[in-house]
C-alpha cells in the first residue's frame, strides 16, 4: 500500500519514468532489508540437525513410539515383506498417524501421488467429522488412510480413461513414510484406474523393484547365500538448478510459461573463465541453501552436498542415497522445496534442462546400485574370490542389460527439454555406453581372453571362477562424458534431465537388469558344475557385449563414428527415441517381468508424445506473443529513433555526418523485416498442425517444422537485442538474469 501511494504521488508530480525508477529503488531497499532481517533471524537460530531431522515424518521411530508393539510389528512385516494389513490394524495406524500430525499443527490430510504430469498431485481433506453436541471432532479412519478416490479422467491417461470415466483410486504405499507439509499430513500413494491400470509413476517403480528383487535373490542362492531375504536398488539423485532474482524472472513470460528463455543474446561473460564452479557461494544464495537444507532435513531428506556449478547462477544439491522408491519421493519433494524456498528469498528457482542457451544446462545424476537387506552392496568389489565372482556376475548383468536395451535406456531420459542438452558437449551423448575404468576393463579383457590377470602390484591371479582376483575399488578416474559410468560401487547414470522424475529411468534400469539376472539364473540353475558354468557365462557375455564398454571421450566426433562402427544406436531426439516404447521387444520385456501391461505401455507412449509436442506448442505460442506484443514494437521504436536523428541531420544540411545513422537504420530495417517474415512463417506453420493426425506424426512436425521456425526467429531476435538500446529493449537480458543475484 505504501509503495502504491508513493508511486501515485511521484506519477502525479514528476512523471511516469521517474516514478518507476523511484519505485524500483524503493522495492530494492525493501528486498535487501527483508534479506538482512532473515539473515539475522537465521544467524540467531542454532540448528541442531539431529533434533530437526525427520521431525515432520511419521518414520520408524515415530511408528515405534505411537503404535502398539503388535501393530508396529505387523506394519513392519507389510513394509518389508509385502504382507496385507487387515482393516482393524489400518484403523489403529490411521488414528495414531492423525494424532501425531495434529500435535504438529496439521489440520488436513492428502493422498500424495505422482501422476503422469511429471509433478506431484494432492487433494486436501480436513480431519473434521460431523460435530457432536456442537463440538468439532477430528477423525481419520483406516479406510481413508488406505484408499482415496481422485478424478482419474482429469490426469493424463493415454486413452486408459475416457472423459466420462472419472473413477480412479489412490492406494497407500507403506514403504514410503507419511510426512507433514504446509500443515497437511501427506500420505504417499500409488494411483490407478477403476480397472486397475497404473496411472502414475510410482506403481511401475514398485513393480520393477519387485522384479529385480526376485531375480537377484535367485542369483544369490546360487552362491550359497541363504541369509538375504530381499534385494533393493538404491539411488542418490544429484540435482542441478539455477537461481535468478524474482524481479527479472517476473519480466520474462517465456520463463514463467515454459521454464526456459526462448531468446537471448550471449552475455559478454558466461562460463568461459570457469570461475563459478565450486566458487564462494554468494550471501543470498547461501541463506537460501541453509533454509533449503533445513526444510529438507525436517522432511527426512538426506541433503548432503551443495555447491556452485559451472554456469553463472547455477548450483547443485546432492543427497545421500536411499531406497529407490523413497529417493524418488524425496527428489520430487526436493524440487518442490527448491522453488518454494526460493520464493521466500525473492528469487526464482529454474529447473528446466536448458533455461539459457550458450551456457551449460542442468541435469541430475542418478547414482544407482543394488543392495541386500543384510547391508551388502552387490556392485562393490569384495575382498575374497567368491565375493568377486558374485560381483562380476552382477556387473556383467548390468553391462548386458545396457547393451541389449540401449535404445530403451536412451528413451528413459528423452524429453523436449533434455533434447537441448544431450550431445551438446555439456552432458553425455545420446549414444549409450558403459564406462568401467582401466582396472575393471583389464579384468574384463583377461576374462575374455582366458589369460591370467595381474593387478597393479603384479600379483598373479587366476581367472578361475573360484579364485577370481581381488578387484581394487575406485582405482581409476571418473568419466564425465560417459552416460553410464561405474564409480567404485555404483553406476552413475548421467543423462537425466533436471526436471524429470527419476522414476522412469529407474523403472527401466531395474527391469532390464532383472531380465539379465533372470537369464543368468535360468542357465546357472541347470548347471552341473557351477564354477565351470559361471566361468563360461562370464566369458561369453562379456565378449558379446564388449561393444557397449567405452572409456574415452564421449564428446568427440571420433566416438560418434566409432559407435556407429560398433553398431550402437544414436537416437538424437525424443521423437527418434519414443517409438522404442512400443516395439515388440519392449512389450515382451515389461509384460514378462510384470512391470507394465501392454495397455499401460501404449498409454505412456501416447502421453510422452503429447507432452513433447504440447511443450513445443506452448513455447511457440509464447514466442509469438512476446514477439508481437513487445519485440516488434521495440524494433520499430528503435528505427523511429534512428530516423528522427537522421532526418534532423538531413534538415540541417549535414547529411554527410548521418552515414552512421543511415547504416544503423538500414540494418535495423532489415532485421525488422526478417523478424516480421519469420514471425509470419511460425504463425502460419502452427496453424497448419493437423490435430487429427497420428501423435507421432504431430510430434515429428513440431520437431522438424515448428522447432526450426522458432530457432530461425530467435536468431533475428538475438541480433536485434544486441543493437537495440537497453532503455528500448523490453526484456531482461542474459547478463541481467545470470548476474541478478548480487
Amino acid at each position: 500500500l505504501i509503495r502504491h501511494y508513493i508511486k501515485r504521488f511521484l506519477q502525479n508530480t514528476r512523471g511516469k519514468t521517474v516514478a518507476n525508477e523511484k519505485c524500483d529503488r524503493y522495492n530494492e531497499k525493501i528486498k535487501w532489508r527483508f534479506f538482512y532481517e532473515r539473515k539475522e533471524q537465521y544467524m540467531s537460530e542454532k540448528v541442531s540437525v539431529p533434533e530437526i531431522f525427520g521431525m515432520n515424518v511419521f518414520n520408524d521411530a515415530m511408528m515405534r513410539e505411537h503404535l502398539p508393539k503388535k501393530v508396529y510389528e505387523e506394519l513392519k512385516n507389510t513394509i518389508e515383506r509385502g504382507e496385507m494389513l487387515n482393516s482393524e490394524i489400518a484403523d489403529i495406524i490411521a488414528n495414531a498417524m492423525k494424532d501425531w500430525a495434529i500435535e504438529r499443527g496439521a489440520t488436513h490430510y492428502t493422498h500424495w501421488f505422482q501422476p503422469m504430469t511429471g509433478i506431484t498431485a494432492e487433494k486436501h481433506d480436513s480431519f473434521l467429522a460431523p460435530p457432536s453436541n456442537g463440538r468439532a471432532i477430528m477423525e481419520f479412519s483406516g479406510k481413508e488412510l488406505v484408499k482415496g478416490e481422485p478424478d482419474a479422467s482429469s490426469f493424463p491417461s493415454g486413452g486408459l480413461r475416457a472423459t466420462f470415466e472419472a473413477r480412479g483410486y489412490t492406494a497407500w504405499d507403506p514403504t514410503s513414510y507419511a510426512f507433514i507439509k504446509d500443515d497437511t499430513l501427506c500420505i504417499p500413494t500409488a494411483f490407478c484406474s477403476y480397472s486397475g491400470e497404473a496411472l502414475d509413476k510410482k506403481t511401475p517403480l514398485l513393480r520393477s523393484m519387485q522384479a529385480l528383487d526376485k531375480q537377484a535373490v535367485r542369483v544369490l542362492r546360487l552362491f550359497g547365500n541363504t541369509d538375504v531375504k530381499r534385494v533393493i536398488t538404491t539411488v542418490g539423485p544429484e540435482q542441478e538448478y539455477f537461481l535468478i532474482d524474482a524481479s527479472v524472472y517476473e519480466k520474462r513470460p517465456d520463463l514463467i510459461y515454459t521454464g526456459r528463455t526462448l531468446f537471448g543474446a550471449k552475455p559478454p561473460k558466461g562460463q568461459e573463465l570457469e570461475d563459478h564452479y565450486f566458487g564462494t557461494i554468494k550471501p543470498r544464495v547461501s541463506e537460501y541453501m541453509k533454509e533449503l537444507d533445513k526444510e529438507l532435513w525436517k522432511l527426512g531428506i538426506l541433503a548432503k552436498t551443495k555447491h556452485n556449478e559451472v554456469a553463472p547462477a547455477q548450483h547443485e544439491l546432492a543427497p545421500v542415497f536411499s531406497t529407490t522408491n523413497i529417493a524418488t519421493d524425496h527428489n520430487q519433494l526436493t524440487m518442490e522445496m527448491m522453488k518454494t524456498v526460493a520464493g521466500r528469498h525473492g528469487m526464482a528457482c529454474l529447473l528446466h534442462e536448458k533455461p539459457f542457451a550458450g551456457v551449460n544446462g542442468s541435469g541430475k545424476h542418478n547414482n544407482w546400485s543394488i543392495s541386500t537387506d543384510t547391508g551388502a552392496n552387490l556392485l562393490e568389489p569384495g575382498a575374497t574370490p567368491s565375493q568377486n565372482a558374485q560381483f562380476l556376475l552382477f556387473l556383467t548383468a548390468v553391462i548386458k542389460a545396457v547393451d541389449d536395451y540401449q535404445e530403451l535406456l536412451r528413451l528413459s531420459v528423452a524429453s523436449a527439454g533434455n533434447d537441448h542438452r544431450l550431445g551438446a558437449n555439456e552432458a553425455p551423448p545420446a549414444i549409450m555406453s558403459v564406462f568401467l575404468g582401466d582396472e575393471l576393463s583389464d579384468v574384463v579383457d583377461s576374462i575374455e581372453k582366458g589369460v591370467d590377470y595381474h593387478d597393479k602390484e603384479k600379483t598373479l591371479m587366476s581367472i578361475g571362477a573360484t579364485v577370481l582376483p581381488h578387484i581394487p575399488k575406485d582405482t581409476t578416474d571418473r568419466n564425465r562424458t560417459s552416460p553410464f559410468a561405474f564409480t567404485g560401487n555404483k553406476f552413475e547414470f548421467r543423462s537425466l534431465g533436471s526436471t524429470a522424475s527419476i522414476s522412469g529411468p529407474n523403472v527401466i534400469l531395474n527391469t532390464i537388469v532383472a531380465e539379465s539376472l533372470s537369464e543368468f539364473a535360468d542357465e546357472l540353475e541347470k548347471a552341473e558344475d557351477f564354477d565351470s558354468a559361471l566361468d563360461k557365462l562370464l566369458r561369453r557375455e562379456l565378449v558379446a557385449h564388449k561393444r557397449i564398454i567405452f572409456n574415452g571421450n564421449g564428446y568427440s566426433e571420433e566416438w560418434v563414428e566409432e559407435a556407429e562402427r560398433r553398431g550402437l544406436s544414436n537416437l538424437k531426439s525424443t521423437v527418434d527415441a519414443l517409438p522404442v516404447f512400443i516395439q515388440d521387444k519392449t512389450i515382451e520385456l515389461f509384460t514378462k517381468n510384470k512391470v507394465y501391461t501392454e495397455s499401460e505401455i501404449r498409454s505412456r507412449y501416447e502421453i510422452l508424445l503429447e507432452n513433447y509436442y504440447k511443450t513445443i506448442n506452448i513455447e511457440a505460442m509464447t514466442l509469438i506473443s512476446m514477439t508481437k506484443k513487445d519485440i516488434m514494437g521495440a524494433a520499430i521504436e528503435y528505427q523511429y529513433t534512428l530516423a528522427e536523428v537522421f532526418n534532423a541531420k538531413q534538415a540541417t544540411g549535414v547529411a554527410v555526418t548521418a552515414k552512421t545513422e543511415e547504416k544503423m537504420l538500414a540494418k535495423a530495417a532489415s532485421l525488422t523485416e526478417a523478424l516480421a517474415e519469420r514471425l509470419d512463417k511460425l504463425e502460419a506453420d502452427v496453424d497448419k498442425v493437423d490435430e487429427s493426425a497420428d501423435a507421432l506424426e504431430i510430434a515429428k512436425y513440431y520437431r522438424e517444422v515448428i522447432f526450426s521456425d522458432m530457432s530461425s526467429l530467435r536468431e533475428v531476435i538475438d541480433d536485434l537485442e544486441v543493437v537495440i538500446p537497453s532503455d528500448i529493449w523490453p526484456y531482461p537480458t542474459y547478463g541481467e538474469m545470470l548476474y541478478s543475484i548480487k
